[in-house]
Order: C-alpha cells, then structure tokens, then sequence
C-alpha cells in the first residue's frame, strides 16, 4: 500500500505541506499516493482515544502494568509511582548522602532565618515558618520526584496568603482564629493541588501563561519590600493594604515620629552585605557558600549586637519568643464546618495554585538543567498530600529538628529589621527585568499580561493581579482562538515548494490560482472569521493578479496541512464558501486535510459535495493537476 509520513517539511514531491499516513484510499491523485483516512472507530474508541490525549499525552497509563508478570510486581511498580523513594532508594550511596547532607546544612541556614521572616509577612507566629519547613519536607522526600526543588514556605504565598486571611480576621486581636483559618486554607490548598495531580487536571495552571507569572512574581516582589519596610524603618503603626500607594502614604505620615534610626542602621547595613554576598556568588560559582550563609550570618551577627548593647530598650523591635518543641497537632483547629470552612476552602485553592504554579515552573527549570524528566501530575499530588499532612501539623503553605528543640530560644533578640533585609535581598531575584525586555521583544500580547499582572499587583492586590493575569491569559487564547492565522502561499521558482509570500520574497504567485493556508483548528469560535478572511484574500489576488493582466482565477487552493480538527461548524463555513466559489465560477480545492479533518469530512458527507477529486495531496500536486500551464508559465 502506498504510504505518505508527514514530517512537517518537503513532501515526497517537494511541496512544503506534508501528508498524513496512508491507511486506506480516497482516491488518487497525479503521483499515485492518495489522501487517506484513518479506519472508522466506534464511539467508545474514539471516547477513550480522547480521554487518552487529554490526560495521558497519548500514552496508555497502563501499558507499564500489563507488561508485569505476576501481580505481586504490578503492586510493586504501583508503589514506586506514589512513592518513588522506594525506586531512587535502591540505588542511594554514601557519596550521594555527603552531597545532601552539605546540601541540607547549607539550605538550612538560607531557610531558618527566611522562615521567620516570611511567617511574619503571613503574620503568623515565627514558629509556624520553622514548622513548616520540618514535616513537608519529609513528606516530599517520599513522594516527590524532583531532586532539586526545596520544600518551605515562599514569600508570594506568604504574602497572599495574610493579604487575604486578615481580610477575615485581625492577627493581633483574634490569633486563634487567624491560625485555625491559615489551617484550613492550607488543608484545602493540599487537598486541590492532590486532586489535580489524580486526576491530571494540571493543563488548568497552564492558563497562566509564563508572560503572566513574570510579571506577577515582579509586582509581588516589589509589594513584599515595600511591606518590608515597617520592620526596616522601625514603623509601628503600619497600613494593612498592600497596594504601593497605601504604603507610601503609611511611611511618609510615619516619617517625624516613627521611624528609628538605631533599626535603619542595622536593617541598612546587613542588607548591604546580603547584596554584596548575592553578587559574589553569581560572578564567582566557587563562592556561592557566601551568598547561601549570608542571612544566617546577618541573622547571628545582629542578634549578637542587639544583645550586647541591648537595642532592643532604645526601640529596636525584636523577634521576642520562639515557641521552641516538635509540631504540634493542629486536626482540631481546621474549620470543618461553619461559616469559616467555605472562607478557607476559597483563600486555599487560590493559595495552592499560586503555589503549585511556583513549585512546578521551578522544578521543571532545574529538570531541564539537569536533564531528567517531571512527572508534574506526580508533583501535584506530592505537594498536595505534603499540604494536606502540613495542615495537622500546626504548619502552612509550602527547620529543621535541631532548631525546633535546642536553637529557638537564640532568636530572643533577632531584630526584625534584619528579617525584614533579608526577606528584601531574597525577593529581588524575582523581579526578571531580563525576562520582561525578551517578552516585549517577542510577543506584544504577552508583554500586556506581563505588565496587567505588574500593575495590579503593585497598585491594588495580589487577588486583583492574579485576577488580571488570569483574565489577560485567557484573552489572549481567546483572541488566538477566535482569530486564527492565514497566509497567502505562492511558488518558489523551479520548486514544488509553496511558501508565505509576505514572509519569503522570491516566491511568485500562479497565474489564475489562489492559495491560502490556514493555521489552526477550524471551530464553531472562528470558522466564519475563516471564511470571510479567505474571500478576502481572495478578492485581493484576483485585484492584483487583473492589474497584472493575468488570466481570470478559477481556483482557489485552501492548505489544510496545519488544521489538525475541525467541528460540524467549520464544516458549514467550507460549505458556504464553495457555495459563494460557485457562484463566481471558482473552483474550491482542499490540499493535506488531516486523518481527522478527512474522516469527518466524509462523516458529514462533504466529500460528496466538493468532489473525491478536488482533495488533494499536497498543494503543489493540487496545482500541477488543476493548473498545469500556470505551473509551467511560473
């Protein structure tokens, strides 16, 4: 049986549009290969085909299973996709737990000190931030497949999170209630992202696109140090918005009275340093240790100093306490039921998204680094279940045991100045200036995500930015939905190559023919918008091509290579526009439907109004069957 692979380049003839597999004739055409479809599938199989795209990128889940033996191995296997520690176990060394161990020690001393800050930014006890480094890790280790990503609380989450929890309740008037709420949120945060993995639902935080994400991390990073600022200055009284003019106005009415220069002095020299220590380790890779202890060191150093002079008498606000002990059980303070539960389910699944956007973007960064592949439905369901575990543990959305038991009695005089420099010094990394000039290089519409996202987060909120990359995103999608590509092909000389005329300027069109090329999907969304742009195309070339004095046109050849579906709508729009052709005596050619595109072709009997021969091949075959003297005039 004759057979044509597309492969996306030249065609068996030459022509740029390729061919689909030949599994079963429609008719030939001038080169003896024929433009085929796939055998009929029942519904069910077409059913489950889709389900099979959809969620297993076309892959059969349990294919890995039937090739097993006996049951007792398929259990095994099922075993090491949840945890897939038992499957990296075997092969774990001791050099392999050097590496770590260094490893361990060094993001420890990054994480202790960040973990109290950001606690705080989610105005919640120091303690929470350190609890929430101990559990989830653990739990990660067991059932995460990312061998690079650390597990602890972050500063966007931090962030939303307490912008949106004490819109319930205040922290400083009703604690107990504030932290049982954190639970709950976390709980509903774990239990979304752990549902999302099962059911690899994971394409829905795809709807944030990456221009989005860069422009939301920006405006947030810019919110968290301007709230920074309460602790850097040494302000008491401090706005609870967290929009940029909200914060201006709280610092500067504080500016005569409540600042103090004691804590300025502290929070501006350890954030030099912090700076300066970022700086080496980026020039110097040796060096990296430098930047990695620098907040342990700031956090050591400044403590030291505000015990010996006792600063904390001359208005240096410090950490005070740190409740010092294992987590304790927190089941019994998550809502339920009540009014706070459906509260906490909301601030929670936007929470867990937000999360699960930051978590994955980042292991699939150092996966591709370092090239192994992320599983990201696996890591849903880890760092949900991970969430999940967190909430009964008195810890929220994701320092370790020595520091829990022994060192948390030190933090006694820690200055939250020096919290606030370094919470300053670590979120700057998120603003990617680089990344935003590359976007407005790239993409116009994506720059508009990326600077909507900025600016609502800047001047409104966190929900209201995520709110606008959301929307922007999925206008965008929409407008490429709706509004579909199309081109206008002509021939490049002494080829059977046909080419974007706007894009290659060697081409030159047929005399008498039109060729246009569509590149999406035909739906309901934007099949008339087709139509309409192709009889526009169309009455430009017969213009252009009557002031040039060239023959009347009489075919118009629709490329069909890039539609990869098309719906009862689309097809409609196809039957208009032969019906319009007709009229001006112009006959339609399809070259390279697709195996779908062809079969519902025939499904909606189509082929029986446009005619076996006018589908062909390729476009070149289309125009050396139909137009044979323009092929040789070119």
């Amino acid at each position: 049986m004759p057979q044509a692979v597309s492969d996306g380049g030249e065609n068996l003839n030459g022509s740029d549009v390729g061919g689909s597999r030949a599994l079963s004739h429609y008719g030939m055409d001038s080169t003896g290969y024929s433009v085929s479809f796939l055998p009929k599938k029942s519904i069910l199989e077409e059913f489950s085909s889709a389900l099979k795209d959809m969620f297993f990128a076309g892959e059969d889940p349990l294919q890995q299973y039937k090739e097993q033996p006996s049951w007792s191995k398929r259990v095994w296997l099922s075993l090491q996709h949840v945890f897939p520690v038992l499957e990296w176990g075997r092969h774990y060394t001791l050099s392999k737990f050097k590496g770590d161990f260094i490893s361990g020690l060094t993001i420890a001393s990054l994480c202790i000190p960040q973990d109290i800050g950001y606690s705080k930014l989610a105005n919640l006890p120091p303690e929470i931030g350190l609890y929430s480094s101990f559990v989830p890790p653990l739990i990660y280790t067991l059932m995460g497949s990312s061998r690079d990503l650390a597990i602890g609380p972050v500063a966007v989450v931090s962030l939303l999170l307490g912008s949106q929890l004490q819109n319930e309740f205040d922290p400083k008037t009703h604690p107990l209630e504030y932290r049982r709420l954190a639970f709950t949120a976390t709980f509903f945060a774990g239990i979304t992202q752990a549902a999302l993995g099962f059911f690899r639902l994971g394409f829905i935080i795809e709807f944030l696109s990456h221009a989005a994400i860069v422009g939301f991390m920006a405006g947030a990073a810019i919110t968290i140090a301007l709230q920074q600022l309460k602790g850097f200055l040494g302000i008491r009284k401090f706005t609870t918005n967290t929009d940029i003019v909200s914060v201006m106005k709280s610092i500067f009415k504080s500016a005569h009275h409540g600042w103090n220069w004691q804590t300025i002095l502290i929070g501006a020299s350890f954030l030099g340093f912090l700076l300066v220590t970022k700086y080496i380790g980026k020039k110097k890779k040796k060096l990296f240790w430098m930047s990695a202890t620098a907040p342990l060191i700031s956090v050591i150093m400044s403590t030291f100093f505000v015990y010996i002079t006792r600063a904390d008498k001359h208005g240096v606000a410090v950490v005070k306490n740190i409740e010092k002990g294992i987590n304790p059980p927190s089941a019994n303070l998550i809502y339920f039921s009540g009014p706070f539960l459906l509260k906490g389910f909301k601030i929670g699944v936007v929470a867990g998204l937000i999360a699960l956007t930051e978590a994955i973007a980042i292991g699939r960064t150092f996966a591709a680094m370092k090239d192994y592949q992320l599983d990201g439905n696996k890591e849903m369901v880890a760092l949900g279940t991970m969430n999940v575990v967190a909430s009964l543990t008195s810890c929220y959305i994701t320092t370790v045991l020595l520091t829990l038991l022994f060192i948390t009695p030190l933090f006694k005089y820690t200055p939250n100045a020096i919290l606030s420099s370094i919470i300053i010094s670590a979120v700057l990394g998120l603003i990617d200036y680089k990344a935003a000039y590359v976007i407005w290089k790239v993409d116009k519409l994506d720059f508009l995500a990326c600077l909507g996202a900025f600016l609502g987060v800047v001047f409104s909120s966190v929900e209201y930015g995520l709110l606008i990359a959301v929307a922007i995103s999925i206008a965008k999608i929409l407008l490429q939905a709706t509004r579909p590509k199309t081109a206008l092909l002509g021939n490049l000389p002494r080829t059977a190559i046909y080419k974007n005329i706007e894009q290659y300027q060697e081409v030159t069109t047929v005399p008498g023919v039109v060729i246009v090329q569509v590149d999406s999907a035909i739906y309901f969304t934007n099949s008339n918008y087709v139509k309409e742009r192709i009889l526009r195309w169309l009455e430009e070339e017969e213009e252009r091509q009557r002031q040039q004095k060239f023959p009347q046109i009489e075919f118009l050849i629709v490329a069909l290579s890039a539609v990869v579906d098309i719906d009862t709508s689309g097809i409609h729009a196809l039957e208009e526009l032969l019906r319009a052709l007709e009229k001006r005596k112009i006959q339609l050619i399809l070259a390279d439907p697709g195996p779908t595109v062809i079969q519902k072709f025939r499904a909606a009997k189509f082929m029986e109004l446009i005619g076996d021969d006018k589908i062909s091949l390729t476009v070149g075959d289309a125009v050396k069957k139909f137009a044979p003297k323009a092929v040789d005039s070119v």
